[in-house]
């Protein structure tokens, strides 16, 4: 049988494959990797706190803001970094394959950063669309090879910035160019800007609301009970008994000891409106008009002082989430509701009934539903 002739970097002629494509185009994408790493390092220690991180409860759309680029860049991605693979894709039959150990390091380099971005963008993809066909736990996997991409990507940087500069000034645009076979540079790039712009449009009405009627995958927003999406509801927690029983109680624990509410007691306790956006970390985001008891108030009520870390926990035992901490930045804030209504109604049981924490600028993971005990820490 006669074998196929392996094709050799020099055949490939089109417009999609210069050094001044690439540049442009791994520009860009640069960009967006390191928007959607610094805001996906922002969530994670939201989520995660260390004992010098600190995130504000004002203004109250921050993390809408923050989650919803986070998520945004990362579809931005996706295309750009096919057409970038694509544009280098001769390299792949560069004779020799290795020409010295520095350039061996350097496609070992190459192969890694890809790697890793496709993990990344795949697998936050699939995080969006809530579809998990893998037994690891998605946020700590996906954080760690965030740290191997960025790194990637800074190596790749410094080693082609002599390249990247070259590309990008006016003189390799006056340069005599071949004749360029099949769609031209400025055809490849602006189909490129093109199906960036589309994939950015299809899903930013998730979390930006003059977007939502273009956006055809404006997943979640608008949808479920009570106008607000629902990711875990009341079945998947199996609180369906527990969260309406009657005999349902509030315990606050302070160091001054225990005090229990019913229902009852906390809806006569004076009551707080307030517009807040519930943010999930999958990157919808969407605006609710809730009413209870603010923390400030009901941690007086309790006998202790607002501005204290507060420990959440649920009637929630079998999720990853059934607890969250609530730091004194947020207790202090009159904004921080422990939610009794939502959008004029009584919770929804798969809205958190009795009763639910509704902060601002928090990611909705950490706004705890179907509570049971707060513990001030």
């Amino acid at each position: 049988m006669e074998k196929l002739p392996i094709p050799r970097e020099e055949q490939f002629k089109g417009g999609a494959h210069g050094e001044r494509v690439t540049a442009r185009i791994g520009a860009l994408l640069g960009l967006a990797f390191v928007i959607c790493f610094v805001t996906g390092l922002l969530s994670h220690l939201i989520q995660h706190p260390t004992g010098w991180f600190f995130w504000p409860s004002r203004p109250i759309w921050l993390y809408r803001l923050t989650q919803g680029a986070h998520v945004i860049s990362g579809i931005a991605a996706i295309p750009l970094l096919l057409a970038k693979l694509w544009s280098v894709f001769p390299k792949l039959f560069e004779r020799p394959l290795v020409k010295s150990l520095p350039h061996a390091l350097e496609r070992l380099s190459i192969l890694v950063l890809s790697g890793s971005a496709f993990f990344e963008l795949s697998s936050g993809l699939l995080n969006v669309a809530q579809n998990y066909p893998w037994n690891f736990y998605f946020p700590q996997v996906h954080y760690a090879v965030a740290w191997v991409a960025i790194g990637s990507v800074v190596v790749h940087v410094a080693v082609k910035l002599p390249i990247v500069r070259r590309a990008l000034t006016r003189e390799t645009e006056r340069a005599p160019q071949p004749p360029a076979e099949g769609l031209s540079r400025r055809g490849f790039l602006r189909t490129t800007w093109l199906v960036t712009g589309v994939a950015v449009l299809s899903t930013a009405g998730a979390t930006v609301p003059w977007l939502k009627d273009v956006s055809g995958l404006s997943w979640k927003t608008d949808k479920g009970s009570q106008k607000l999406p629902v990711n875990r509801t009341a079945v998947a927690a199996r609180v369906t008994r527990t969260a309406v029983d009657p005999n349902w109680l509030l315990s606050i624990v302070t160091p001054g000891g225990t005090k229990q509410f019913t229902l009852a007691q906390l809806r006569a306790l004076p009551q707080t409106s307030a517009d807040l956006p519930i943010a999930c970390v999958e990157g919808w985001s969407q605006m609710a008009s809730w009413r209870g008891i603010s923390f400030p108030t009901l941690l007086r009520a309790a006998g202790s002082r607002p501005g204290v870390d507060v420990r959440v926990s649920s009637l929630d035992k079998t999720g990853l989430y059934g607890a969250s901490t609530l730091p004194g930045e947020h207790t202090a804030d009159d904004l921080t509701l422990l939610a009794l209504e939502l959008n004029g109604e009584v919770l929804d049981v798969d809205h958190g009934y009795p009763c639910r924490v509704i902060a601002p600028s928090r990611p909705g993971v950490l706004q705890t539903k179907w509570v049971e005990k707060l513990e001030v820490l």
